[in-house]
């Protein structure tokens, strides 16, 4: 018999799969590593576990404890399956700028949701970064999760997403293209790529009002690049210590519209169904083009299912409200 003993064992090795129409302007193989595929249906599923079970064995997380962490809703659907299988109860805390059906989702599989406002600095007492510190220290048996900074989460990747995309290239992967948010996933994935062939470019994604281009390129932390934008799951108001910058080869910005329009087109011309960041991952790639030859073989990690955001990037009542369609 072939079978999991709980969801959990059914986390990684997505499929990498060619794009074949949405990226024909590019003359490289442009292949994506779609992780919707996993349970949860984003790539937090990965570190999520992978947090816990740290946190286990250490025992920063006890029997019967209390889960608390401040997420845009992805790694708080990865929190929740580990949370129902090993018996913890979770609190997530996220901002107003969400998509609803994250919130609904994350009930739906038990967890408790704290939405804080998002215009606000992350030092503000109100911004979720504050209130999931907060929360922590005032409920008994918790442990704070701390996606940012928790080493962990790019381990997760250094472990799993890394190896997987090397072995599901051959080895001849040229280029990695990544949103990059806590940086999880571009450092991890980077650092088990260069390990294996220094040459390989890490490209990270960004998003205008993230202050991770500037600071790359600059080493200045300017607060003047901050400022509310609709993309959902990339760019940051903060340096979290899981962002390996020396491991990054270049940033690219891409604007919300874009990452809106190219979310559906993913979906229209590609049949894959996926989140926000993954329209901006793509656009990315275009935006890049002239960097890559037809010798090259580029991974694109397409974070998440587009079943997160039907109220928005799929509404087109929703995309006209916010310019980035006309009637």
């Amino acid at each position: 018999m072939n079978y999991s003993n709980n969801i959990l064992e059914t986390i990684g090795n997505t499929p990498l799969v060619r794009l074949n129409n949405i990226t024909k302007v590019v003359p490289a193989l442009v292949l994506a590593k779609i992780e919707s595929f996993n349970p949860g249906n984003s790539v937090k599923d990965r570190m999520a576990l992978k947090m816990v079970e740290d946190a286990e064995s250490d025992g920063r997380l006890k029997p019967g404890g209390v889960i608390i962490e401040g997420t845009s809703g992805n790694t708080g659907m990865g929190l929740a399956l580990a949370a129902i299988v090993k018996g913890y109860r979770l609190i997530c805390v996220s901002n107003d700028k969400q998509s609803k059906e994250k919130f609904d989702v994350l009930r739906a599989m038990g967890a408790e949701v704290v939405v804080c406002p998002t215009a606000v600095a992350p030092d503000d007492p109100r911004s979720y970064y504050s209130v999931s510190k907060k929360l922590s220290e005032e409920t008994p048996n918790s442990w704070y999760v701390n996606q940012y900074d928790n080493p962990s989460n790019s381990v997760a990747h250094y472990e799993q997403t890394g190896p997987e995309i090397w072995e599901q290239t051959d080895g001849k992967i040229t280029h990695f293209v990544v949103g990059v948010g806590t940086g999880g996933t571009i450092s991890g994935v980077a650092k088990y790529l260069k390990e294996k062939n220094p040459k390989i470019k890490i490209w990270g994604i960004d998003t205008y009002g993230s202050v991770f281009k500037k600071y790359h390129e600059t080493g200045i932390f300017d607060e003047n690049e901050i400022y509310p934008y609709v993309t959902e799951g990339i760019g940051e108001d903060i340096l979290p210590e899981n962002v390996n910058f020396e491991l990054i080869d270049q940033f690219e910005k891409v604007t919300d519209k874009d990452a809106a329009l190219y979310t559906r087109k993913l979906a229209r011309e590609e049949g894959i169904f996926a989140g926000n960041s993954c329209g901006a991952a793509i656009k990315g790639v275009l935006q890049l083009k002239d960097h890559f030859t037809q010798d090259d073989l580029v991974v694109v990690l397409l974070h998440d299912s587009g079943s997160r955001y039907i109220g928005k990037i799929y509404n087109d009542d929703w995309m006209i409200k916010k310019g980035f369609m006309e009637k």
